[in-house]
């Protein structure tokens, strides 16, 4: 049996060593008391059968105080079970969680809300589950109300909001909690453009303040933009647990090699580079010149392509990721391109790194973020001489250029 304790190190929040969750699943479902007892000998020996669920299999890893730690994997890969073992709802068939701090998990939002009671009635009562009295939820409640923008609904009952409203006044709740540690599943998942803006606002301040936090998301951009490192998790096991870039990587690259897109061109010379090619990098090339870094990409359609996101990054030569961008974050939008068109893009920024020698890798995306249509690791390499070290935290303040 597993068991959960809160007797761990100094520096670490939560420990999970090799821990395994499986479910029981009845061959047959009884559906009803009246076939219990309608059929009480079929109903006994149905219950007596099932087949076994290996949800997450041999999982360890940990996390240290502070650190934003990112859990991504496709679904069903057990990431939301893993996500629940470690708050308590889920017991390890096998294995050991260690959590030291007081947790608040953000799992589903709206769990313990009353459709039947108003809105006005649900804080109150979402408020005494999270631990707070009357006063302190009567302090607060206009500073809830004013951060979910349900102003006008409060008095109506919570079954007449959409879901939009309903995870925007769950989520205004949640955030009040005080936690050592946050567990966060897809928050970003559902709401409009304006929540979402908040959530992020919320990470920072959760970043700024060294909370602890467990945040499972298919959003890459998100994982890259806020965690420290993460994990992968496919077919119930961990993949890898490293860098965020390295992490987010192997995850899209789980959906090509499903859809046997990926390949290796070593007719270019490239032995690391994969995607479905319906378009291509043609040429990549880096120089330092006059104080500033020139990183340009030539890229064609090989069919007609709409509204392509195109990216790099740079690693020393150890292969730590020291910066990169892509025109999405950029706020640079490149043309629908049609079959043969080509385009250049080119980065400009200010030489921020030490001397030495260091890679590029460049992308091509679509839209969604997730499938790749040329990805190109290490194609090209860049050598710094007699520049003087700044700090690598410096904002390099890209500039973009399509021509």
């Amino acid at each position: 049996m597993g068991q959960q304790s809160t007797v761990i190190g100094q520096q670490t929040a939560i420990s999970v060593e090799g821990v395994y969750k499986d479910f029981k699943l009845p061959h047959e479902k009884v559906g009803s008391v009246k076939n219990i007892f309608t059929n009480f000998t079929h109903a006994i020996s149905a219950s007596r059968t099932y087949a076994k669920q290996h949800a997450l299999k041999d999982v360890s890893l940990e996390i240290e105080q502070g650190e934003f730690f990112g859990i991504v994997g496709r679904n069903g890969s057990g990431k939301s079970t893993l996500l629940k073992i470690i708050a308590g709802i889920y017991q390890p068939t096998k294995g050991k969680v260690q959590v030291r701090g007081k947790l608040v998990p953000f799992i589903e939002l709206g769990v313990g809300f009353n459709p039947e009671l108003t809105g006005r009635d649900n804080i109150y009562l979402n408020g005494a589950l999270l631990g707070f009295d009357r006063k302190e939820i009567d302090e607060m409640y206009n500073d809830i109300v004013t951060f979910a923008e349900q102003e006008q609904f409060m008095d109506q009952k919570l079954k007449n909001y959409s879901s939009g409203m309903q995870v925007r006044l769950a989520f205004s709740m949640a955030v009040r909690a005080k936690a050592d540690i946050l567990l966060i599943d897809e928050v970003l998942a559902v709401g409009d453009a304006d929540f979402q803006r908040k959530c992020f606002n919320y990470f920072n301040k959760l970043r700024k303040e060294k909370i602890t936090v467990v945040f499972v998301s298919h959003n890459m951009d998100a994982i890259r933009e806020y965690c420290d490192r993460a994990m992968l998790i496919e077919n119930s096991k961990v993949v890898e647990i490293g860098s965020t870039d390295s992490v987010s990587e192997k995850y899209l690259r789980l959906f090509m090699e499903d859809d046997n897109h990926t390949e290796e061109l070593s007719s270019t010379g490239a032995q690391d580079r994969w995607g479905d090619q319906k378009i291509s990098i043609e040429t990549v090339r880096a120089v330092s010149r006059g104080g500033n870094i020139y990183i340009s990409v030539s890229i064609r359609a090989n069919q007609k392509f709409d509204r392509p996101i195109a990216g790099f990054r740079i690693r020393d030569a150890a292969g730590s990721d020291i910066t990169g961008t892509n025109t999405k974050q950029e706020k640079v939008t490149l043309p629908n391109l049609a079959k043969g068109e080509t385009k250049k893009i080119e980065w400009e920024m200010p030489n921020v790194l030490r001397d030495g020698t260091y890679t590029i890798d460049v992308a091509l995306q679509y839209p969604d973020e997730i499938t790749v249509a040329d990805w190109w690791n290490e194609a090209a390499k860049l050598t710094i001489k007699k520049q003087r070290p700044l700090p690598y935290s410096v904002d390099p303040g890209f500039i973009t250029i399509i021509k």
